[in-house]
């Protein structure tokens, strides 16, 4: 199809508006993309708050669609309206501006993580109320801020909240990826995050002195560890096949200290950022750390710049009514879907924790290259469009169980 059919239609025109706003990290305003969903949500019919459950900068916005039987567990559709930033000269194309070239390329921040699914939601129930379509089970459709900074902010006080609980859900869908393969991916799972800090200290003085117990010799002990285990996970991955979420990843991210090319500091920091698998024993690594830190000589501390709780996997499997429901949608479109652990992270560990069942899921085929957080994200109009007709097949299916 030309350029121009892509342009005039509505699902288009509707997405491309959102992708204009600007939500990059840091110090968003919100103020006109709440607007704008509010209106979204008019257009539907749907009523909505905004909810403000950490402080007045970080509106949560919720549009319900309620059920023929409202007592029933809910469902929700997330996904999160801010986005990370970006390095405007590494774009061809203004990151906010959705623009589209003649192959029916969206170039924006968001198209991927994850500003497509919120829209893709609204085009599937726009559909699905223009053919009399009402669920049994009440939907909402919740936009939160704060997710890639960590959602401290946004999901995590939202699910502390009164409106919450009242919401009674059942299960959630929220962002998942672009698949490697033929396959769309269904993440049931997160690995556990944890940022860690090893502050090495150590003897300082003159560089021109082979001083005993430095920091770097203690760094060097550390990083070497850290690199063993790193390595032993590679190598898991490629001899037993697994994808990246079954296996621990670590990468050192930040070396920091020293003060003159002939100083012998008395610290230096490194820091990992390391996902923890889910059949890991936490006790047991932290352990394993922390000896470290005695084995290197002593005086390294062990800092957790995040210290995520482990949360359980959502159940998947036949005997699971929203899984087997959420597959049979998928394979009905003949549409192949595989439950995976999330490589990442995403909100759906706040409502895991709530003991909610929750999938991430993003109906982005393998003709989709990979481009969270990069440069020049985009997606192709026929893509997106193609996302609202996976949805209007699964909303009635988890719905309706």
């Amino acid at each position: 199809m030309s350029k121009g059919w892509w342009e005039n239609n509505a699902e288009i025109k509707i997405f491309r508006e959102y992708l204009r706003f600007n939500t990059a990290h840091p110090n968003i305003d919100y103020t006109a993309c709440v607007e704008y969903l509010k209106q979204q949500a008019a257009s539907l019919d749907l009523p909505v708050d905004v909810l403000y459950p950490a402080n007045e900068d970080n509106p949560v916005v919720v549009m319900k669609w309620e059920g023929k039987e409202p007592d029933l567990p809910s469902i929700i559709l997330n996904s999160h309206t801010d986005v990370v930033p970006v390095v405007r000269e590494k774009w061809t194309h203004d990151p906010f501006a959705a623009e589209m070239d003649d192959e029916g390329r969206i170039f924006a921040r968001g198209t991927q993580d994850t500003k497509q699914v919120g829209t893709q939601y609204l085009g599937a129930i726009r559909a699905l109320k223009a053919k009399g379509f009402q669920p049994k089970r009440t939907v909402y459709v919740t936009f939160v801020p704060d997710e890639e900074v960590g959602g401290h902010l946004g999901m995590r006080e939202f699910v502390k909240t009164d409106y919450f609980k009242k919401m009674n859900v059942g299960f959630s869908l929220d962002e998942g990826s672009p698949s490697l393969d033929k396959t769309y991916y269904a993440y049931y799972a997160e690995r556990t995050a944890w940022p860690l800090r090893f502050k090495c200290s150590g003897t300082a003085g003159h560089g021109s002195i082979l001083l005993p117990n430095t920091a770097g010799e203690k760094l060097n002990y550390i990083v070497n560890k850290m690199m063993e285990y790193r390595a032993s996970q590679v190598k898991r991955l490629k001899e037993e096949g697994l994808f990246f979420g079954d296996v621990t990843t670590i990468n050192l991210t930040q070396l920091e200290g020293g003060v003159q090319n002939n100083v012998v500091p008395a610290q230096l920091d490194v820091v990992f950022d390391l996902r923890i698998a889910i059949d890991v024993d936490l006790e047991a690594l932290e352990k394993q750390f922390r000896d470290w830190c005695v084995e290197a000589g002593g005086g390294v501390e062990l800092v957790f710049e995040r210290k995520d709780e482990f949360v359980p996997a959502s159940k998947i499997g036949a005997d699971v009514p929203f899984w087997a429901a959420f597959e049979k949608a998928l394979n009905d479109l003949n549409l192949k879907v595989r439950a995976q652990v999330c490589p990442g992270g995403t909100d759906s560990r706040y409502l895991r924790q709530q003991g909610v069942t929750s999938l991430g899921f993003s109906p982005l085929n393998n003709n989709t290259p990979i481009l969270l957080h990069d440069h020049d994200e985009h997606i192709k109009a026929d893509v997106y469009l193609h996302g609202i007709e996976v949805y209007k097949s699964i909303i009635p299916a988890i719905t309706d169980i």
